[in-house]
């Protein structure tokens, strides 16, 4: 009877809405997220074939990551200046060029890295995918709305299982080529089902970076950045050096390993709804401060790098967290931001991006430096700590509610 509740509560939700718009911005960010790690899940061939170093292979996954960060902030801003259907179509266009140069030449490290750079417009697309979402449904369904839209990132579990097959057929050089396909379905779909809004212009106005650093100095902002970047930065870094740890510590090959981490994803993907929906129902900043304590012993547990069924799994819970978190952190946004949602997706997105850039090469280095994967773990372990006791902290102030406007101070709930 219960389930059969939900149920009808989940239709109403979805009908209160524009669903083809939903719909649409779902899309768009699976295909940019497939696009996003695509050198991640190729990562192990591209090494091999130009006879890269543990550490040049981790950055030519993270690059992307921290371009695509980097794009966020832009992006966002386009979305609220002129228009997030006009600026989801451009964002796919980059990519487009961005695997058609992959297939058709990168046989050199330095040009890898130049197409690495700008295959993090896919990245990108998340500061569009939010506010295209958002802005087509009330505010009573914003967690639900914005958990459903950014379970796309399950973009990785697919490129992670196809990619590494395609490259097995037709070289990595040709896995990049078939991803144009995708891409160019996504231009045409996202052209035709998404609702056009009017672009929602700040009244401050001025230059997209002047309205970025006045709204990164609102304290709020930062401490959403702070822990997105733990959350999400945990999760699309560690699924995308997933295929390279588990081949230089396990001996998995790339199909073995793409497959492990495409399971982890998926898992990270379908439970981020879930984070949305428990936070619109029990408050944001309590339900991540009890995520946050789960992810610090799991990943302390995974530090003893047990066997690999064993890790497999207590990686699939990690990864869990982390997408249920994310679900959580967007609902605070969308609470917190309902005006400027497309400003604040990309600067709390971009932040996640340079977390992400930052698992891979950190575990990169300490691998190099020490041997071992286990000061990895032990890392997101610490920091998980140290989120968590922030998020308690905030729920101890009990500080005054936000306002959802530019001027914002505090917290929430």
């Amino acid at each position: 009877m219960n389930s059969l509740m939900n149920v009808r509560t989940l239709g109403t939700a979805l009908r209160s809405g524009h669903w083809p718009t939903l719909a649409g911005a779902w899309l768009h960010l699976t295909v940019s997220f497939m696009v996003w790690v695509l050198f991640g899940a190729l990562a192990v061939s591209i090494g091999a074939d130009l006879h890269l170093t543990a550490t040049q292979q981790s950055m030519v996954v993270a690059l992307p990551l921290l371009s695509g960060a980097l794009m966020r902030i832009v992006t966002g801003w386009a979305c609220d200046w002129y228009g997030a259907k006009r600026t989801g179509l451009w964002v796919l266009g980059l990519q487009l060029i961005a695997v058609l140069w992959a297939a058709v030449s990168g046989t050199q490290y330095g040009e890898l890295l130049a197409i690495a750079l700008l295959l993090g417009a896919g990245g990108a697309s998340f500061a569009v995918a939010m506010p295209v979402a958002s802005r087509a449904y009330p505010a009573a369904h914003q967690g639900l709305v914005l958990g459903l839209v950014a379970s796309g990132n399950i973009g990785t579990v697919l490129v992670l299982l196809l990619a590494p097959r395609w490259e097995g057929q037709v070289g990595w050089h040709g896995a990049c080529g078939i991803m144009a396909v995708p891409i160019v379905l996504a231009i045409g779909l996202f052209a035709r089902v998404v609702r056009e809004e009017p672009p929602v212009r700040s009244a401050a106005g001025g230059a997209w970076w002047q309205q970025a650093w006045g709204m990164v100095q609102v304290p709020s902002v930062y401490w959403l950045c702070l822990v997105y970047a733990i959350t999400f930065g945990g999760f699309v870094g560690l699924t995308s050096f997933l295929p390279v740890l588990l081949h230089d510590h396990y001996g998995s090959d790339s199909i073995v390993g793409g497959a492990i981490a495409a399971f982890c994803g998926l898992t990270g993907s379908l439970i981020r709804p879930v984070g949305g929906y428990v936070a619109d129902r029990w408050g944001g900043l309590p339900v991540l401060a009890g995520a946050f304590m789960v992810l610090a012993l799991v990943t302390a547990v995974a530090a003893s790098l047990p066997a690999l069924p064993w890790l497999a799994s207590l990686l699939m819970v990690t990864i869990a967290v982390m997408g249920f978190g994310n679900g959580v952190i967007f609902q605070i946004v969308s609470e917190w931001f309902p005006e400027d949602i497309g400003l604040a997706s990309g600067l709390v997105g971009a932040a996640g991006g340079i977390g992400g850039f930052v698992v891979p090469i950190g575990f990169g280095l300490l691998r190099e430096g020490t041997g071992t994967f286990v000061p990895g773990f032990f890392g997101l372990a610490l920091v998980s700590v140290a989120a968590a006791m922030t998020v308690s902290s905030a729920l101890r102030w009990r500080p005054r509610a936000v306002a959802p406007a530019q001027n914002v101070e505090g917290f929430s709930r």
